[in-house]
């Protein structure tokens, strides 16, 4: 039987209704928190290196420039494999593809624990990024083949809240683990680096288990489920499709969207990898460090999936990315014309959810507009470029650092490229007619 032979006569519109809404139901508790767990654990490894360093520097001989050369160099591994990635998972599919990613970056983040220098650290976290290269465009192609436009904000935040809960968890688990330092002849950080890279490997084989590629492979969906579904996701209402690669690259909206992230993107690890070191010159200990860095992350969480709500209800999600572009900008400012700590932990909370907020609503843009292997490409290629921001923002912060003395000229830059997202986001309504 087909899945178009089971919808029966006697369903009326409102039963439809009814079973699309359990449907949906259905799925996101079926894939979301996995995902979304796997996600924090991701993040939690690009991020731990910010509190392994607090041991780490020290132990292997690394200054700020190199550190923040080191910590950026992920990106560039990330990037340079992110768009093959994504065709390798548009060939042989999610359920496979986004599993060995997580098992082969689980295994390398818990071999960060063999550093020795500089140049062993340059080539794991090299290796760490090629392991990385596709997870995020990867789960959000994913997404986008399972879940309608007046969905999509929502579910995207509850996937990218992994962020700022990688950092909740990150600073109280990171201080907690450095304290470990010297149990079985092991470092605090060489133990941060194998408790945070185990997880992501046992998640990697359950999602073996738990995803089907899209919802026609969906054995725990009923026909008329299946058919629902599939009808909300290709009956939605876009901007010009683009379904051809060729044709998604040569777009001038896939470019707007481009500087939008890259700005974004340099802003949110300038602070993210930087922000345990900033609050330790407030001669706190590492454990302080942890718990007072994952309260801005607990705010932005909040009010991240609050944004995102009221985006998808307005329709206006171009406007409501401006504006937490902006928010970044006035919060970075804050948080350098303030002599006192308290302000400019507020400023710094404000832009941290400012670029949180930003991204979830930024990846239900482009899936507006490119379906099939140029969503998958597409998503890739924005991510790639936009991800080089990894590497920009710390390394730009440490280099100032080490310039000026302060982080107070780091800060301004990050403020200057969310300048940029903000005045390229509210570009975009003018290359995107109906959002």
């Amino acid at each position: 039987m087909t899945i178009e032979q089971s919808h029966p006569a006697s369903l009326t519109v409102d039963d439809d209704d009814t079973l699309r809404k359990a449907a949906f139901r259905k799925v996101i508790w079926r894939i979301l928190p996995i995902l979304t767990l796997g996600y924090v654990f991701n993040f939690l490894d690009r991020t731990n290196i910010g509190f392994a360093a607090l041991q780490m520097n020290r132990d292997i001989g690394l200054s700020a420039t190199p550190f923040g050369w080191g910590a950026g160099i992920l990106f560039i591994g990330y990037c340079a494999f992110e768009l093959p990635s994504n065709m390798m998972l548009y060939r042989y599919g999610a359920r496979i593809w986004i599993s060995r990613i997580m098992i082969s970056w689980g295994l390398l983040s818990c071999a960060m624990s063999f550093v020795s220098g500089p140049t062993s650290f340059y080539v794991m976290r090299f290796a760490l990024g090629v392991a990385e290269a596709g997870f995020f465009p990867g789960v959000a192609f994913f997404l986008s083949t399972w879940f309608p436009a007046q969905y999509r904000a929502r579910i995207l935040s509850w996937f990218l809240v992994a962020i700022p809960v990688s950092s909740v968890i990150g600073g109280p688990l990171g201080g907690t683990l450095l304290g470990l330092d010297g149990y079985f002849d092991l470092a605090g950080w060489q133990w941060l680096f194998i408790v945070e890279g185990l997880p992501a490997v046992i998640i990697g084989l359950v999602l073996l288990k738990l995803l089907a590629d899209g919802p026609q492979d969906a054995a725990w969906l009923t026909p008329d489920e299946k058919r629902l579904i599939i009808a909300s996701v290709e009956g939605e209402k876009r901007d010009r499709v683009v379904n051809r690669l060729g044709s998604a690259l040569r777009d001038v909206r896939v470019w707007v969207c481009t500087v939008v992230y890259l700005g974004f993107t340099v802003g949110s690890y300038g602070i993210q990898i930087w922000f345990p070191q900033i609050l330790k010159q407030q001669d706190l200990s590492n454990l302080q460090v942890g718990w007072i860095s994952a309260l801005p992350y607990l705010a932005a969480s909040i009010g991240m999936i609050i944004w995102a709500r009221v985006a998808d209800r307005s329709s206006r999600k171009i406007a409501h990315l401006s504006t937490c572009c902006f928010l970044a900008v006035v919060g970075f400012l804050v948080a350098i014309s303030t002599g006192r700590f308290d302000l400019s932990l507020l400023g710094l909370t404000a832009a941290l959810l400012g670029v949180t907020a930003a991204r979830a609503i930024f990846w239900s843009i482009p899936t507006r507009f490119l379906t099939g292997i140029a969503a998958a490409g597409g998503i890739a290629f924005i991510n790639t470029i936009g991800t080089t921001g990894g590497f920009f923002g710390p390394t730009i912060v440490g280099w100032l650092k080490d310039a000026t003395g302060s982080f107070e000229a780091g800060l301004l830059a990050m403020a200057g490229f969310l300048a940029v997202s903000t005045v390229f986001a509210l570009l975009l309504k003018l290359v995107i007619r109906d959002e």
